[in-house]
């Protein structure tokens, strides 16, 4: 029996891109739902949001990695279809600047984890990425990794 990263997104054509892959059809099911219910939330509060890179490559990663556009040289949980970035949308482009914690307490809202905080609001990341919300909680990327654990459509990553 598979799951989304094994059915989908190993399949998928572009599973070795070295573009940004932006196509919510790549996030896992409940991930997916989600995000376009923060999406709609941030949008009822006055902020537009874009959904930016769902899928990422280790061909992808390896050249960012190389570029020093981020500090992980292996791919992370972008990989398998369960985290992606949402950002502002500027008038149809992509913005990083101003204020995410909005979307700290978003992902909280729908279980999910904040790269600002990585599911520990009271302790200082190293590496905050205040535009990553993803649906595996870092005790859980090991076994991710590994190929041994797949979240199911229940996982919550804060138990």
């Amino acid at each position: 029996m598979g799951n989304f990263y094994t059915d989908t997104i190993v399949k998928d054509p572009r599973f070795n891109s070295l573009k940004s892959v932006n196509d919510l059809a790549l996030l896992e099911p409940v991930l997916r739902k989600l995000v376009r219910q923060i999406i709609s939330d941030a949008a009822a509060d006055g902020t537009k949001l874009m959904v930016f890179e769902t899928y990422r490559s280790q061909a992808r990663q390896s050249r960012l990695f190389a570029q020093g556009a981020t500090q992980l040289k292996t791919v992370g949980v972008h990989h398998y279809g369960l985290a992606c970035d949402l950002v502002k949308d500027i008038s149809g482009s992509p913005s990083w600047k101003g204020d995410f914690k909005f979307l700290g307490k978003l992902a909280k809202k729908y279980e999910l984890v904040w790269g600002g905080d990585w599911g520990k609001p009271r302790v200082k990341t190293r590496f905050p990425d205040n535009v990553h919300i993803q649906r595996c909680a870092v005790s859980d990327q090991k076994k991710l990794f590994a190929g041994t654990w797949y979240p199911d459509a229940d996982y919550d990553p804060y138990h």
